[in-house]
């Protein structure tokens, strides 16, 4: 099994987006500095932050230190968190002098009043306006009380005379007005060349989190020698952004965009991962759990192949046999696990890591679980069902139910292995799908004649009609799909087709199914969750088969005559037909529908 979490072990060929981060930030012209580690979710961004951080840390007088707002979201003002983070950091240094320990608790005292601040700001009463200034002229406690008592708010007078006493000079309301730079007179007085404060998860927080982060950034902590590192997906930044900052009707400006180039100025995209980069991948996991003793070696080889030919280099098995037989043979056939499965899963996960690492989590589980039941699992046709589980969940569940009643060994799979799928009946529906065909006949090992009961056995818990969105855990994008798909509202609902494009082929065949689970499950299909698995099953060619799979499934007495006129908008757009057709005039058979199929025929080009 592998540790879903980050790694400063560079696997990802991540080598140059480090010492592109490294360089921005100990650029004397270019400090202070926001630099953008941008990426999907699961595509590696924490592991090229702690990539980054592991190389700095090394430099004389560089101080870095990682911040995690989602841990503190609900506890803390995202401001005073990450503020007082970076001042604790600060603080742990052994030596300060009498001068930088007077900056510093003048700069605690000053958070502690930012603090009162943003807790009156959410009562309703701001201090901090727009820049960072300072407006507390002429405000006593009793003004404080009588302001939230006319917004209908009761607040206890301890709880804020004890901090407000403390900020009733002049020099203190001076000091606040230029935190940043009492913050990087600071810096001067430890001796600090470089604050390197690496900002992860972001995308994680709540809108207003987000924002109050990075604001907090530009507002306070802004100083010569300072570099934030901002991981996140772009998205979700500028969403949230859109979300406080609404675009104006007839401005062209996209506000979200404008903002986030304000806030970060080196946009650092993480790339997504090819086939050959993902074999890669995989190749090294499995090699880092079967064959630790000989990582050193496969590491040089990989190393010396890549500076002699990185555009073309392939890990391959005559590659590695030209250093060492032995150990090609040794590696032989995890290579070919690898090839196997990484052109389908570079495609299906967007070449996400996460993904794919959680695939192979997945199917080490299953054969640890056999194991110990001393039934032996071959992991290569163990990987092959479960890209079909992955990718193609309504011919799974046909399969498994196909290969429970022929003893574990369909006759279907013979017909097709054998060139004779017109002769086959049952998986007829999938006889047009390409990547099915694909997969049952040219990716190896074939099945006709392995018995399939122990694999589905020991993968039964993905056959019960479970939440796939929580089983997989999926990104925040695609959640944010399936909620608005299943809200009953048309608003959402097409907010959520416009981001059809955005999600990995996997993510999409996720999506639908828990669409197709819901209406299962339901005692009664509401026309709106019909609309949205109808639409959904449209958005992408690789979803039309397994939505008309599940149309074929769905007993006729849950459909609705109001089902009916949404058909042929999904039809028109498939090439063949004829499965469209059988499917509604087997339902013609319910009286009720009729009339309305046969008036919808008629739209069926």
């Amino acid at each position: 099994m592998w540790k879903d979490c980050e790694t400063n072990i560079d696997l990802l060929d991540f080598d140059y987006l480090v010492d592109v981060a490294k360089n921005i930030i100990m650029d004397n012209n270019l400090t202070p500095s926001t630099v953008g580690i941008y990426g999907d979710w699961g595509s590696g961004k924490s592991s090229l932050m702690d990539m980054v951080m592991s190389d700095l840390s090394k430099e004389d007088n560089v101080l870095c230190l990682k911040f995690n707002g989602w841990l503190f979201e609900g506890y803390e003002d995202a401001k005073v968190a990450l503020i007082g983070s970076i001042l604790d950091e600060i603080g742990k240094k052994k030596r300060l002098t009498a001068k930088a320990k007077g900056i510093l608790k003048n700069l605690y005292d000053n958070t502690d009043f930012i603090k009162l601040t943003s807790k009156l700001a959410k009562y309703g009463i701001d201090f901090l306006l727009t820049g960072g200034l300072l407006t507390i002229s002429d405000i006593t406690i009793d003004n404080i009380k009588n302001a939230l008592a006319s917004k209908g708010t009761q607040v206890e007078e301890q709880e804020i005379e004890g901090i407000f006493k403390a900020f009733k000079s002049k020099e203190v309301r001076k000091s606040i007005k230029s935190f940043h730079e009492d913050f990087a007179l600071l810096l001067e007085k430890t001796n600090i060349k470089r604050l390197i404060v690496f900002i992860d998860e972001l995308d994680r927080c709540k809108h207003d989190t987000i924002l109050e982060t990075l604001e907090a950034i530009r507002l306070f902590l802004f100083a010569k020698g300072t570099s934030f590192v901002i991981g996140a997906d772009e998205r979700q930044i500028r969403y949230a952004v859109q979300m406080k900052y609404p675009d104006v009707e007839g401005n062209q400006m996209d506000i979200g965009k404008e903002y986030l180039e304000k806030l970060i100025q080196y946009p650092i995209r993480i790339p997504q991962l090819g086939q050959k980069e993902v074999e890669s991948y995989i190749m090294y996991l499995l090699f880092e759990k079967d064959f630790n003793n000989d990582l050193v070696v496969i590491r040089s080889i990989i190393n010396k192949e890549k500076e002699e030919n990185f555009l073309d280099f392939e890990l391959t098995y005559e590659l590695i046999k030209t250093e060492s037989e032995d150990l090609a043979e040794k590696l032989k056939d995890t290579i070919s696990l690898s090839k196997q499965i990484s052109s389908v899963l570079a495609k299906g996960l967007n070449g996400n890591p996460r993904h794919c690492k959680r695939f192979l989590n997945a199917m080490e589980l299953r054969i640890m679980m056999a194991n110990y039941r001393k039934i032996p699992l071959d992991r290569r046709v163990l990987a092959k069902l479960m890209l079909i589980e992955y990718f193609k969940d309504p011919f799974y569940k046909r399969l498994a139910q196909l290969q429970a009643n022929e003893n574990g060994k369909p006759k279907e799979l013979v017909q097709i292995e054998g060139g004779k799928w017109e002769e086959e009946n049952i998986l007829n529906t999938w006889k047009d799908d390409a990547w099915i065909v694909d997969w049952l006949t040219n990716i190896e090992p074939l099945l006709a004649n392995v018995d399939l009961r122990p694999y589905f056995y020991f993968s039964r818990e993905s056959q019960k009609n479970m939440s796939f969105a929580k089983s997989q855990n999926l990104s925040q994008n695609a959640i944010k799909i399936i909620q608005n798909l299943l809200s009953g509202t048309d608003t959402l609902r097409n907010e959520a087709m416009k981001s059809a494009t955005n999600v990995s082929d996997f993510e999409a065949a996720s999506i639908l199914n828990e669409i197709a689970v819901k209406m299962e499950s339901s005692t009664e299909i509401e026309k709106s969750l019909f609309q949205s698995f109808i639409e959904w099953g449209g958005s992408r060619s690789e979803l039309y088969i397994d939505t008309i799979a599940i149309l074929e499934r769905l007993s006729m007495d849950r459909i609705k005559f109001a089902f009916i006129p949404l058909i042929p908008p999904f039809a028109n757009k498939l090439t063949d037909k004829t499965k469209i057709r059988e499917i509604l005039s087997k339902w013609e058979s319910q009286k009720t529908l009729k009339s309305a199929i046969e008036e919808e025929l008629k739209n069926i080009k």
